[in-house]
């Protein structure tokens, strides 16, 4: 399997990423520790989490997913994997936080639960209003010179958010953001196309994206609103529940039925192909989900297919 560079980093990463926002919640320990297995002996590298995962569950505080992956990590994995993790959305503090303050205390409670000495992707895991760039950019820098992160980055942040960053960053003689982090799918595609995507690939910015499933919704798996009653994310499929999402899904149909594929599997590549994109994240739960996200990586859709489907979203 052929990794990808990721931006400036150094970095080589696996053509889709494992998202670990499910350990803990959805998927159990056992169950987590068999994926993260399965997923590395097909020769891919890479998982993303965060410090917040899963604190939106009952009695979760945050940090579950990355005690999973440290708990994996210490079995003797830890020189095969990329792990990108998180730092900035509320673990307590009632806000978005990307002080120097916090980044350097959580970096040290990240570092604790993967039971790693480095991370190797840190990212602000949203635009703080409330904290100068110039600030929350010395203390990942500060990081890197001690050898705790190798790169950093940034995610769901804007064009512009992102290019007065790395101004930011040249004037204070910092280190930039080398990695983004946007939502990008076959239904949602705003958020990336355009002026973040122009801006990434001008200055060789990785590029990993989320929710290259849409929740669930590209499976196939939710074609009403009784599909996505009881869903973990029932609320956000029923937003695809249109005209516009029976559209993709039935493109997707035709592409699956073509290469002999699940949904998953073209809906996921259709991402990796994408102009700027280094390489999408996606979830599993279950065995038979991981190898629909293994086969992604492994699969070359064509220009016309491509195009069909680009077509479908549009």
């Amino acid at each position: 399997m052929q990794k990808r560079q990721l931006g400036r980093t150094g970095l080589s990463i696996s053509p889709v990423v494992f998202g670990g926002n499910v350990f803990g919640w959805t998927a159990d320990e056992k169950t987590s520790l068999e994926l993260l297995d399965r997923f590395f002996d097909a020769g891919f590298n890479t998982i993303d989490t965060a410090d917040v995962y899963s604190r939106w569950v009952s009695g979760h505080q945050g940090g579950e997913s990355e005690t999973i992956i440290g708990r994996w990590l210490k079995r003797g994995t830890r020189d095969r994997a990329i792990i990108v993790t998180k730092v900035g959305m509320d673990m307590g503090q009632g806000k978005p936080d990307l002080s120097a303050k916090w980044i350097i205390e959580e970096v040290e409670n990240s570092l604790r639960r993967l039971q790693t000495d480095h991370i190797d992707v840190y990212l602000a895991h949203t635009f703080d209003p409330n904290t100068d760039q110039e600030e929350t950019l010395s203390a990942f820098t500060k990081l890197q010179q001690q050898g705790k992160i190798r790169a950093f980055g940034c995610s769901n942040f804007n064009a512009d958010q992102l290019q007065a960053s790395l101004d930011i960053a040249s004037k204070a003689g910092l280190q930039r953001y080398d990695v983004i982090q946007p939502e990008y799918n076959l239904y949602t595609r705003d958020s990336f196309e355009g002026p973040l995507s122009t801006l990434c690939q001008r200055e060789d910015i990785g590029v990993i994206s989320y929710f290259a499933l849409a929740s669930g919704f590209l499976t196939g798996k939710y074609r009403s609103a009784e599909d996505a009653e009881g869903a973990a994310r029932g609320g956000r499929v029923g937003t695809y529940l249109n005209e516009r999402g029976f559209r993709i899904l039935k493109a997707l149909d035709e592409v699956a039925k073509e290469t002999g594929e699940k949904l998953a599997t073209v809906a996921i590549a259709w991402v990796a192909a994408k102009p700027g994109i280094t390489a999408p994240i996606a979830s599993a739960t279950s065995l038979s989900q991981l190898e629909s996200l293994i086969a992604a990586g492994k699969l070359s859709l064509t220009s016309a297919q491509i195009a069909h489907l680009d077509q479908a979203g549009a």
